[in-house]
């Protein structure tokens, strides 16, 4: 893939050239916003957003990395969503009735459907965890723990200093390690 071609055609209108770093860039964007967000739909309503939004200031882009100029936008739409539903908290009757258990298990051997259970209930431990955090730390922790990135491009995406995101990620740390602590006793013997 040539994306500097690509934003380049983009910027003069190429619908097609964006759309195609949508779908190269689409994954990574959902998995950072699902992790920020904690639910599959408010992240795809993010993601949808934060590339229209993309698209739209595509001509302010000028140079460098457009992947951590792209989670950045992504990132700061996740803010915004979550600061309007605290200020305007609601629940649907779907979401409080909502199965979150998957039949996938029935259609494979393995893994055995006890172990993708605890495997669930590890993951939900963890996104519980998460969701606890204060946003800034949350965004770190996402960024450098589940994503992968490294300290100073964590720093680019948030246009934060360096420092701020290790003293943001220590402070996540911690709290993620005590809430896990506070949960051990339900979880399998595997994983405490």
């Amino acid at each position: 893939m040539d994306e500097p071609y690509l934003i380049a055609e983009a910027k003069h209108g190429d619908v097609n050239a964006f759309n195609t770093l949508v779908l190269h860039y689409q994954d990574l964007a959902f998995g950072v916003a699902y992790r920020i967000m904690g639910e599959p739909d408010g992240a795809a309503d993010v993601t949808q957003d934060a590339f229209i939004n993309a698209y739209q200031k595509l001509n302010q882009f000028k140079g460098g990395n457009f992947k951590a100029w792209l989670l950045r936008i992504v990132t700061n739409k996740c803010y915004d969503t979550l600061k309007y539903h605290k200020r305007r908290p609601g629940s649907s009757l779907e979401e409080m009735t909502e199965e979150y258990e998957s039949p996938s298990w029935l259609a494979s051997d393995d893994p055995k459907p006890e172990d993708q259970h605890e495997q669930r209930e590890m993951m939900l431990a963890i996104q519980n965890c998460l969701e606890k955090l204060p946003e800034d730390q949350r965004v770190v922790a996402v960024l450098c723990d589940v994503e992968g990135y490294d300290y100073q491009s964590a720093a680019d995406i948030v246009e934060v200093s360096l420092g701020t995101v290790k003293s943001r990620l220590s402070r996540a740390r911690g709290k993620l390690r005590d809430c896990l602590r506070g949960v051990m006793e339900l979880l399998p013997d595997k994983y405490r």
